[in-house]
């Protein structure tokens, strides 16, 4: 086995991660083309009442700005889960060519780290852009921030609560499995 080399019996953990990323980043995805499929000119939108609460055009460029980041961060995110899986699928075929060992592939160990990081990486800003879409789609259907309505702060606040902090979990976790 080579220096820094992960141990052999280890791949199929890693294979499972990666499948878990590409998991999450294909939900995220879809949420986002449900977000840029649907039409936030449209005049029956907003929920406001107030003709000053209506989002302004700036807040749906935004919305429609931040969609198309998210997506390309999790296709980014995806695209190198994928590669760093094929990459331990050719490392396990070019070593071990029989069907049996399944377990089995020696992979730099410093290699598959960084690939796992830019993959959360890109996963990490993906979840923070589609944050930030949702909350100009909470204000061009229950209006704007400015306006004060409890409603808009009741959809905003825990949204900036709880991402963050999913987020957070999920950067100290990955953080913990690139120490060990």
């Amino acid at each position: 086995m080579c220096e820094g080399a992960i141990p052999k019996l280890g791949t199929t953990i890693h294979i499972s991660a990666l499948d878990g990323i590409i998991n999450v980043n294909s939900l995220f995805t879809l949420a986002v083309f449900i977000g840029l499929a649907w039409n936030p000119h449209d005049q029956g939108n907003s929920l406001s009442q107030n003709p000053s609460c209506i989002a302004e055009p700036k807040i749906v460029e935004d919305l429609v700005a931040f969609h198309v980041y998210s997506f390309s961060c999790f296709l980014f995110s995806s695209l190198i889960a994928l590669c760093l899986k094929q990459a331990i699928r050719l490392a396990k075929s070019a070593h071990f060519p029989t069907v049996f060992t399944l377990d089995l592939a020696s992979i730099n160990k410093t290699a598959l780290r960084v690939g796992y990081l830019v993959s959360a990486a890109g996963s990490v800003l993906g979840s923070v852009f589609l944050m930030l879409g949702l909350i100009n789609v909470v204000q061009i259907k229950l209006g704007i921030l400015g306006c004060g309505s409890m409603h808009t702060y009741g959809a905003i606040i825990p949204l900036v609560i709880f991402v963050p902090l999913g987020l957070l979990i999920y950067v100290c976790t990955v953080f913990y499995a690139f120490t060990r």
